[in-house]
């Protein structure tokens, strides 16, 4: 029987993987699957295994305050030796752009494993921005034996870097196969969740919502300061909207949040929401504003357009298909592309109804598919 161990640990990561964990448990008699966490984000890890039903096989427990990456990165590579050792997998599946996935590409890399990168070929070119995330996926690319990419521009990325063709297989991301399972799940009329009922009783359903998150490093200090300002005046100059802000527990964004927001009307500051609560706020939402990857893949799908707070991206397919705009930190680009986008409803239709660029829901489906087709 053919061993598979899929290796994460960030929420994101969670998300990710946990429909592809799903698919490759229906195919028991071919494949022994296990799952390893590393915990790099703890809790917020933990939300994402309980709501789809998770449990991890090895739980490396690895979060500690104020941890830097070199200390992460070598406390990654050490805790997976004695579980690659003892399971001896024959494929490892990691995801995407963490500390995780490049630590453990390099540890099944020293083991003899073959390597899957799920999420392959994302690249801004510019080791520094996002940092350190470019760095984490090409490394992984270059110990990699199997690229899954979800898009055909990921595919070329990789053909450019000389990753052999027949290696890189276009999946689509498994963030949408994620996404239309824990839709389904959160409107089932037997599911229940208390924050998504306080958060209905928190919100006018009268104004337009705007969802905002932002966590990532380069928009630290300054940046997050420009982003405060643009969302200042966006409530200023439309009383008919209100603004959620599920907080990130870093206090480099919760410090210069909580000092130019909390006080201003129609403004939520909340903390971080689980999963599904996730979901179904950005199912209510009208607009959202975000430093994330993964919400530019998924809002498309829900018909909602996204404002992007960066200055590049690895995601040019949604700016491509227009469901994305790039506004960076620039305090009065985010005022007027919010401002066209709450105020012209043909610029608004324009850009809810375009076509996602991540898939259909049948990555994970695929992965597991080529992965039968090469045993």
């Amino acid at each position: 029987m053919t061993k598979n161990l899929i290796i994460f640990g960030t929420r994101p990561e969670a998300i990710k993987m946990a429909p592809l964990i799903k698919e490759f448990m229906l195919h028991g008699d071919i494949f022994e699957t296990k799952v390893c966490v590393t915990a790099q984000h703890r809790e917020m890890l933990d939300q994402v295994l309980d709501f789809f039903e998770i449990v991890p096989d090895f739980d490396l427990n690895l979060m500690r305050p104020n941890q830097n990456l070199n200390k992460l990165t070598s406390s990654i590579l050490l805790g997976l030796k004695p579980v690659l050792e003892s399971f001896k997998p024959d494929y490892v599946f990691v995801h995407g752009d963490t500390t995780t996935t490049m630590a453990a590409s390099m540890a099944a890399f020293y083991l003899g494993s073959k390597i899957c990168h799920v999420e392959a070929g994302l690249r801004t070119t510019n080791m520094q921005s996002p940092f350190p995330e470019e760095m984490n996926r090409s490394v992984t690319g270059v110990l990699s034996n199997i690229h899954f990419a979800p898009t055909q521009i990921s595919k070329q990325n990789l053909m450019l870097e000389n990753k052999p063709k027949e290696h890189i297989i276009v999946t689509g991301n498994t963030v949408i196969d994620a996404l239309l399972f824990s839709i389904k799940k959160v409107n089932s009329p037997d599911y229940t969740n208390d924050e998504i009922r306080k958060l209905t009783d928190l919100l006018d359903s009268n104004k337009k919502l705007i969802l905002v998150t932002g966590h990532r490093r380069e928009n630290h200090g300054a940046g997050f300061i420009r982003i405060c300002d643009a969302i200042k005046q966006i409530i200023k100059r439309n009383p008919d909207v209100e603004i959620i802000y599920p907080l990130h527990l870093n206090p480099n964004v919760q410090n210069p949040v909580r000092d130019r927001l909390s006080e201003t009307e129609n403004i939520h500051l909340i903390p971080p929401l689980s999963y599904p609560s996730f979901v179904w706020l950005m199912a209510k939402s009208y607009l959202i504003i975000t430093d994330s990857g993964g919400v530019q893949e998924e809002a498309p799908s829900l018909g909602k357009p996204v404002l992007v707070m960066r200055d590049t991206t690895e995601r040019p397919e949604a700016v491509n298909a227009g469901t994305v705009v790039l506004v960076g930190t620039n305090t009065k680009k985010i005022i007027s592309e919010a401002h066209k986008l709450l105020n012209d409803t043909l610029a608004y239709e324009k850009m809810s109804k375009k076509h996602n660029p991540y898939g259909d829901g049948r990555a994970c489906l695929k992965i597991v598919n080529h992965i039968i087709s090469c045993i």
